[in-house]
């Protein structure tokens, strides 16, 4: 099949958008290809179409766990045979997953960057027919990037094990440097970048600076009708903003990586379909997140970088309808963004007391460790040594940095389920009557492929179809376990330490310049891009933006804030004439309205409607009375 055969068979659509067949071309023709596309360009479509064409099987490394699952999920919904390896899965799963990656003709398999490096991995990886390799959120590769992650180092290791194989990274933000490092770490034969313009032509930003953050939230979602996303910093504020909106009579949840992966999903479905319109989330929400009517990204709190903010605030407006992207800042928000600097790069003396204390927590002898795997309580850790959490969360990304062990941060396995016997076997074994007959009857109807691989189950969704308590299901399934019929690995919420070398005596540690020094200079430079941003009075918002990562752009956008003049409200638009006076005819059509009641109904700066309205009296179109207007 075509392309575009592919593209209208699995996914119904009858072409293809922005740059995505430039990079599907480019792709096909067997060229390494850096893809950058802002959020919501249609990343994926730019690889499953060509590895579909392809024989053999796409090879996908991404860090996003959640987005990793949902992808898969999506891809066996259109029909397409798919599979996953992430940090937390059993030995045997593993086994049976890239097992099935060489016999099962399955057309793409996701990967954590972790999972790469393992003995276990590579050697399954020489056996398979590997068509394309793709690598998602690539500026993880990069050092100089806001999200550097060590783990990427290892792909180019992976790329010696497959000789020919064409490489498509993709990513969302990358600044010119950024651009450039990927490719050379990567180690693209030539260069070849294709970029999609960063402009959102349908988002306005706007910046309030203001003393009170929550009045200024409720006025903005009053006057700003739609489904909103609000962003703030810790998970506490989550909760105290959702409250304080539901107070107001603003339906509102919250969602942050602590909540167990049934209530996240629930109140992410929620809000996907308008049973509440605002979602107050960490930066935990939003990869992956495909709603496309989004009308407000409001930052209740500054982020450190313009990549995450652009990244967030692009989640407003998918649609290509009217949406708006408003940051609100106060003074505590410069103090605490200075704060993270010391936060997020603690001192070395400090790192190392941390690594001391690790062993301790561990008991790990000097030389042991090398390839352990411990599970790892912060809070606890944290209580028995006398340590901040938020300190001790970034001394342990710097020691994974500096290639001393690997800190996966807190993440949800939901529960996985595999039948250990064959079906026939299955009907032949006597004694299973009752819940569990019910129970492995209610599995084959809900799930496929549970007789050849590891599958995602909710324990939830098993009892309201089996009629069985949630506590009964769990019951049975381990049962069937201890009975070696069934595999089932119970949904388990932890972090991971894994240790990479040997316990080294902690003045040992070394922390090269490009794991430290260079990334704290560049952190905070961000940091201050991120304020110069905030303190802006000249220059178009949107076109600030599109400098800082690499666009030249001379016009302005006419729907930020600066564009619109200051005094503009959140919500306001650049309106030609004619559409304000259209408007003005008709709100006033049936009944006279003061002028304050046609400022607050046309979004639009508030001297534009005050001329309108005086050209139009000027017509003799409306009569002007006082204050008030009426039709003429």
């Amino acid at each position: 099949m075509t392309y575009h055969e592919i593209l209208k068979r699995y996914w119904g659509y009858d072409s293809f958008r922005g740059i995505q067949e430039a990079i599907i071309q480019s792709i096909g023709s067997g060229q390494d290809t850096l893809g950058l596309m802002p959020t919501g360009g249609g990343k994926s479509i730019t690889f499953q179409v060509p590895a579909l064409a392809l024989e053999g099987m796409c090879l996908v490394i991404t860090p996003l766990i959640a987005l990793m699952r949902d992808q898969v999920q999506q891809l066996r919904h259109r029909g397409i045979r798919a599979l996953a390896i992430y940090s937390g899965m059993s030995h045997q799963e593993m086994v049976v997953t890239l097992e099935n990656c060489i016999y099962g003709n399955y057309k793409f398999l996701y990967i954590s960057p972790e999972r790469l490096a393992t003995d276990l991995f590579r050697t399954k990886l020489r056996r398979m027919h590997i068509s394309l390799m793709v690598v998602d959120e690539s500026h993880c590769i990069s050092q100089w990037g806001y999200d550097f992650r060590p783990s990427y180092l290892k792909i180019s290791e992976v790329r010696t094990l497959l000789p020919g194989v064409a490489v498509l990274a993709l990513t969302a933000t990358a600044t010119p440097e950024v651009a450039k490092d990927i490719q050379e770490k990567l180690h693209f034969r030539r260069e070849n970048l294709l970029r999609m313009s960063f402009e959102r032509e349908n988002l306005a930003y706007l910046v309030r600076q203001t003393e009170n953050k929550n009045g200024e939230l409720l006025r903005i979602l009053r006057r700003i009708d739609g489904s909103a996303i609000v962003y703030t910093h810790t998970r506490r504020d989550t909760r105290v903003v959702a409250e304080l909106l539901n107070r107001e009579g603003i339906p509102a949840d919250f969602y942050h990586a602590g909540l167990d992966n049934q209530t996240r999903n629930l109140r992410q479905q929620r809000w996907s379909h308008n049973q509440i319109r605002v979602i107050v989330a960490t930066n935990a929400f939003g990869m992956g997140i495909d709603k496309p009517d989004v009308r407000l990204v409001i930052h209740f709190h500054m982020p450190d970088s313009p990549e995450a903010y652009f990244q967030e605030a692009g989640r407003a407006g998918r649609d290509g309808l009217p949406a708006y992207a408003i940051l609100l800042h106060d003074q505590t928000d410069r103090r605490g963004l200075n704060l993270r600097v010391s936060n997020t790069f603690p001192s070395k003396s400090y790192i190392r007391q941390i690594y001391e204390h690790l062993q301790y927590y561990y008991q790990m002898a000097m030389g042991d460790g090398q390839g352990c795997v411990r599970e790892f309580n912060l809070d606890d850790f944290c209580r028995k040594f006398k340590h901040f959490p938020v300190q001790t969360d970034s001394a342990l990304k710097l020691l994974t940095q500096a290639g001393y062990l690997e800190y996966t941060e807190e993440m949800e396995n939901a529960s996985r389920l595999h039948f250990r016997v064959g079906r026939d076997e299955l009907y032949r074994i006597g004694g299973i009557e009752g819940a569990a007959d019910r129970l492995i009857r209610g599995l084959l109807r809900l799930y496929t492929g549970l007789f050849t691989e590891y599958v995602f189950i909710e324990e939830g969704a098993v009892a309201s179809h089996t009629g069985l308590e949630v506590r009964q299901v769990y019951d049975q399934l381990i049962r069937l376990t201890h009975l070696r019929i069934v595999d089932y690995i119970p949904r388990k919420k932890t972090p991971y330490i894994i240790y990479t070398r040997g316990r080294v005596e902690a003045d040992r540690l070394v922390f090269p310049p490009a794991v430290y020094e260079e990334r704290k200079a560049r952190y905070a430079a961000r940091i201050q891009a991120m304020q110069e941003y905030v303190d802006n009075r000249t220059f178009c918002r949107s076109r600030l933006l599109l400098h800082y990562f690499g666009e030249q752009s001379e016009h302005r956008c006419g729907r930020c804030d600066i564009c619109l003049g200051r005094e503009a409200e959140p919500g306001t638009v650049a309106l030609s004439y004619e559409e304000i006076a259209r408007r003005i005819l008709s709100l006033v059509e049936e009944t006279p309205r003061s002028m304050p009641q046609l400022i607050d109904a046309i979004a639009a700066p508030q001297a534009s409607i005050l001329e309108a309205i005086g050209r139009l009296d000027e017509a003799k179109r409306i009569r002007v009375a006082g204050s008030m207007v009426s039709k003429a």
